[in-house]
Order: C-alpha cells, then structure tokens, then sequence
C-alpha cells in the first residue's frame, strides 16, 4: 500500500474518533489498514505535522494536536541528572530492553537498526554521532514492543539535550576523536542489531551492557 493510500485510510479512523482518543497500537492499525508498520509510521508522521495526531513515546498515538509540555516536576527532576546518574539508569534498564526486542523482533524490523549503524559510520561531527546514536538506541526500544520501557527511555533520552549531557559529550568526543565513534561504537551497535535479528536475547543483553559500559569509561574518565 503506498503512503497516500495510508494517509486516506487513517483520514478516515480519525473521522470516527473523539478529540483526545488513543489510536490502536501500531501493529493493530497496521493491519487494519492493510499496510506496513513502515508506512504507518510515514503516514502518522505526516498527519502530526498537521497537528491531526500526535505521539508519546511509551503511551501511543492520540488523536488532535500536542498538548502542553511535561509537567515542571518532570522537568526539574531532567535538569538535577547528572551524566554518571543517566549511564548508571541506562546500563540497569537497556540491556533488558535489548534482550526483548531479539524475542520478538523480525528481521524486516531489524534491517533499520542497521541503517542507523551505517549512519553511525558516517558520522563526522559530534552532532551527527550522537543524532545516529540516539536513532540507534530509540530504535531497540520501539522493537522491544514494550510502552512502559519505551516511556521511561524517551525520559532519560531527554537528558543528553540539556547542558551538562551536552559538555561531556563534547569534552569526550574531542579527547577520543571520530574514530571510536565511527569504529568501537559501531561495532558494538552492529553486534547488538546482528543478535536482535538472529534472536539471541542473552547476547543482545550482554553486547548492549557492554556497549554501555564503553561509553560510561569514555565519558567519566577525568584525564
């Protein structure tokens, strides 16, 4: 099914629902409509540029434009994380994450982790290496299937936006260079995305712990 045929179908759900409504889950709307997962996502992409939907990683689609923003005590809690309290809260919940995803994931759903790893190889400013490492990592916990680890993610990923993520991710791309972002990162997220699509929960566990601890070492190092 093309993407305007999508758009057309999914125009239609929304004529039927309230203001404020929770779509059905990606995998049920898709097969309603008859379409890919890939094309679904194109299609509620473009409807939320209208302000017709709009996502909340963890929670769903809903129907009508984005309401306001977190609340204050959400974002006060953001702002006082450190990059050592984030890597610690990562290393405990992703690797589980990554061992759901290869439970359930295909290998039609894995081929764009892939891509985001090719991205990663390609990279040659700070910016562009945390874009690809950010797709990498959001990507894992939408295959995980799970709403509630994908909610909790989305909130820790807000912290690598604020000021002091943002310094020690400069201070340690310029002491390490391009090359382990390009290189050793890559390589773990490949070996990551390769036992996601082979179905290994144990290893997707293990690599992505060790991925993270990397990163801890590079990041927290003092020299």
């Amino acid at each position: 099914m093309k993407q305007s045929d999508a758009l057309a179908a999914l125009r239609a759900c929304l004529d039927g629902c309230e203001a404020g409504a929770r779509l059905p889950a990606e995998r049920a709307l898709a097969g309603r409509i008859g379409c890919s997962r890939q094309t679904l996502r194109s299609a509620l992409a473009a409807l939320a540029e209208e302000g017709l939907v709009w996502r909340h990683v963890g929670q769903g689609t809903f129907r009508g434009p984005k309401p306001r923003d977190a609340p204050v005590r959400d974002k006060l809690l953001i702002e006082v994380s450190s990059p050592a309290d984030l890597l610690e809260a990562r290393i405990v919940i992703e690797p589980s994450v990554a061992a759901a995803a290869a439970q359930i994931a295909s290998r039609d759903d894995t081929s764009r982790l892939m891509r985001h790893v090719e991205e990663g190889r390609i990279a040659r400013d700070p910016a562009a290496c945390e874009q690809a490492d950010s797709a990498f990592h959001r990507a894992v916990a939408e295959l995980a299937a799970n709403p509630v680890l994908q909610g909790v993610l989305a909130y820790l990923s807000d912290v690598r936006r604020r000021r002091a993520w943002q310094h020690e991710w400069g201070r340690t791309y310029r002491r390490v260079g391009v090359a382990e972002f390009t290189g050793l990162h890559s390589d773990q997220h490949a070996r990551i995305a390769a036992a996601i699509a082979e179905g290994a929960p144990d290893t997707a566990e293990a690599e992505m712990r060790a991925h993270l601890r990397t990163v801890r070492t590079a990041m927290l190092r003092t020299d």
